[in-house]
């Protein structure tokens, strides 16, 4: 079974002026890949990670093709 999780969150001014001036220095990252660093590296510090969310986290930074869920 898969499972979809669709995110729709309220950050902070000060994050959201951080994060579009951070992705319109660095074309090659986007909102997608932001969060899904962002996301994965949380999980992972807390202990909630897999290899699959350790493989997201790399594959952020290294810029891989993520898969998508659906």
């Amino acid at each position: 079974m898969t499972t979809t999780i669709s995110i729709l969150a309220n950050i902070p001014e000060d994050l959201h002026d951080a994060l579009q001036s951070h992705l319109e220095t660095h074309p090659d990252w986007d909102q997608d890949r932001v969060f899904s660093a962002a996301l994965s590296l949380f999980l992972m510090q807390y202990g909630k990670a897999d290899r699959r969310t350790t493989r997201v986290y790399l594959d952020s930074l290294f810029r891989r093709d993520l898969p998508t869920a659906c």
